[in-house]
């Protein structure tokens, strides 16, 4: 793959560079994936509407023997430390703005990491293998472009990585990057961009849009996937998730009225070096937001959507063999409540999820990989907590831990008061 290497420069420049139910229920699908042929490649920005091997995403066609698991892949790894979960979280009833957050495993030590401006939403964060960063995306309120951020576990040193494109080029309108991934080693961030004209039948769907790395600096900018290359309009590329070894990565396809098939959604799987593109989960399950990988490589955990606004109820929380085989339901189906998207403890032992089981506010929950045993993290309904990932850094002292945690108590005992009366 051809890489585009850039000097960094200061965020600041005015010029940017150019560069549940404690049950758990198997449910074993018939479907398996065929690979998709598109071959990666890499082209200039500036002729981001050049000539590329690509072939749009397609059906999968080969049936899979039910009951059959496959072979996994990925390498075990060594339990690791359950430090604090990151998600985001909407401050107002609105949810016009959202901030970054972290808690502690137990649901204590609630923490707002960034400081988003009014009707800023700050969103999608993952950790740095070492636990002392946070890389997320901002979106801002004037435009709806989101841009890519990193900020210390503290809160400090809040950054904005730099737009890869300079305002005003052709090829860059309209540009939008979100969903940072940190690779495994710390030394590549994966992110989904779109760019283009908008299409004038829908004001919100933008040309182009796929799969692309670069080093945490925002340097060495390398295109992986070419799925809108030859067919804009036709969807949108998001939600990164890299294997535990490094070597593949997840992400989701998104259709729009003119792909196919129109308006659905899926779950890909990717090589790092962007070759071996395939379809995971098939169509009908409407798999989507970013899956997550067992830290032994074997699982991948994802979550589906019904058809309609962003938080209608009836989705669930599944997981899939590397290989595409051993669909399996973790979450009753179907089902009357929201589910978000979860992700694995570092130990591999637990499961956190968002989850709206009333219609006023997603709160973020425990369960075992078998979807059995689950619990309560956070009890704030004017809240929405999303998309949370479990990392290993430390969960910092507090003055008093069990007055804390006894202060928690009581507030959820008050909320569910509340919602009896």
């Amino acid at each position: 793959m051809t890489r585009m290497t850039r000097t960094r420069q200061s965020p600041r420049s005015p010029k940017a560079r150019t560069r549940a139910s404690a049950g758990a229920g198997l449910l074993l699908l018939s479907t398996l994936l065929t690979g998709c042929g598109a071959e990666p490649g890499e082209i200039p920005l500036s002729e981001i509407q050049a000539d590329a091997p690509s072939t749009a995403p397609e059906s999968p066609t080969a049936a899979a023997s039910p009951g059959v698991i496959g072979a996994a892949a990925g390498t075990p790894a060594a339990p690791a430390h359950n430090g604090l979960i990151v998600g985001g979280e909407f401050l107002d009833a609105a949810r016009t703005t959202s901030a970054i957050v972290t808690l502690a495993p137990d649901g204590t030590n609630w923490h707002q990491v960034t400081q988003p401006p009014d009707r800023t939403r700050d969103d999608r964060p993952d950790w740095s293998p070492d636990g002392s960063t946070i890389a997320f995306d901002r979106t801002d309120p004037r435009s709806g472009a989101a841009r890519l951020w990193t900020v210390s576990t503290t809160g400090d040193g809040a950054q904005q990585i730099g737009q890869l494109c300079e305002t005003g080029t052709a090829d860059c309108a309209n540009e939008d990057e979100r969903a940072p991934a940190y690779s495994p080693d710390g030394k590549q961030l994966a992110f989904s961009r779109s760019w283009g004209a908008l299409d004038p039948a829908d004001k919100y769907q933008v040309q182009y849009s796929d799969l692309y790395l670069m080093s945490p600096d925002g340097t060495d900018v390398q295109r992986l996937t070419f799925l809108t290359n030859d067919k804009p309009y036709s969807g949108q590329v998001s939600n990164p998730s890299w294997s535990p070894d490094g070597k593949q990565l997840t992400f989701e396809y998104r259709t729009n009225a003119t792909g196919q098939p129109a308006n659905s959604r899926a779950i890909y799987v990717v090589a790092a070096d962007g070759t071996g593109l395939r379809q995971l989960t098939p169509w009908e399950l409407r798999a989507g937001d970013r899956a997550n990988w067992s830290p032994d490589g074997t699982q991948i955990l994802f979550t589906t959507y019904p058809a309609g606004r962003a938080d209608a109820p009836g989705g669930g929380i599944y997981t899939v063999h590397p290989d595409g085989t051993a669909i399996g339901a973790l979450t009753p189906a179907p089902s009357d409540v929201f589910y978000g998207a979860a992700a694995y403890a570092p130990d591999g032992k637990s499961i956190v999820f968002a989850q709206d089981p009333a219609g006023s506010g997603a709160d973020l929950y425990t369960m075992r990989p078998d979807g059995t045993g689950i619990a309560r993290l956070t009890h704030d309904r004017d809240a929405w907590l999303t998309r949370p990932a479990w990392g290993t850094a430390a969960v910092p002292p507090q003055p008093d831990g069990r007055a804390s945690a006894q202060a928690q108590s009581r507030r959820w005992e008050e909320d569910e008061e509340l919602q009896d009366e």
